[in-house]
């Protein structure tokens, strides 16, 4: 049975929304588009990369397909993220959509069924694990279905205040194991969690 694991970048206030660029995603008005790029750095690009080594299939919500099917097709050849661009392009690319119509970008193809039948099914098969990133709607039904098994989460010193949130209140409650985290030179935080069992409680004397 393979993992689902799941990459975000998430401010302190947990919006994962429009952190790549202006023009991602202006819903609800949003207005800080592009709020991680001044903390790019070496140690990020590395971190993707190392998450990107082992071998991978796609699973992405239809939103976060579009966006990366309108850019890593494109990468030009001396482009510094054509490595990227690359691996992203040869992969299997799982797609959580409702629309009807071809999925242009190669070897995509969209999942048939609900959401979590389809993906309990995924990770029933044998094969490369299962990488998500962004795609915060089909992630929080995913944590409400208990179907994710890591959390590979990029925490940035800022506060949004408002914008799409990666946690909503119907996920099931799960603890989870700190296996890595390291802090960039930006102030970012990299961390990985994995699933760790039901969560504990206590009482202090």
């Amino acid at each position: 049975m393979r993992k689902l694991i799941v990459s975000t970048f998430i401010s302190l206030d947990g919006v994962i929304q429009a952190p790549g660029g202006p023009n991602e995603d202006t819903s609800g008005e949003f207005r800080f588009g592009g709020w991680i790029v001044p903390y790019a750095d070496e140690a990020i690009g590395q971190h993707v990369q190392s998450l990107l080594a082992q071998p991978f299939e796609l699973l992405l919500g239809r939103r976060t397909y579009d966006i990366f099917a309108s850019h890593w097709p494109h990468v030009s050849a001396d482009s510094k993220s054509r490595a990227i661009a690359d691996v992203f392009n040869r992969v299997p690319k799982h797609v959580a959509t409702h629309r009807s119509g071809d999925l242009g970008w190669q070897n995509s193809h969209a999942l048939a069924g609900g959401l979590a039948d389809a993906v309990r099914a995924l990770k029933a098969q044998d094969g490369a694990n299962l990488l998500t990133f962004g795609s915060g709607e089909m992630v929080r039904q995913l944590l409400a279905a208990g179907l994710v098994d890591e959390l590979c989460l990029l925490v940035y010193p800022v506060m949004l205040g408002r914008g799409k949130r990666m946690f909503g209140d119907d996920a099931l409650p799960s603890a989870f194991t700190l296996a890595h985290s390291a802090q960039t030179p930006g102030g970012a935080l990299v961390t990985r969690y994995l699933r760790g069992g039901d969560v504990r409680t206590g009482a202090f004397e």
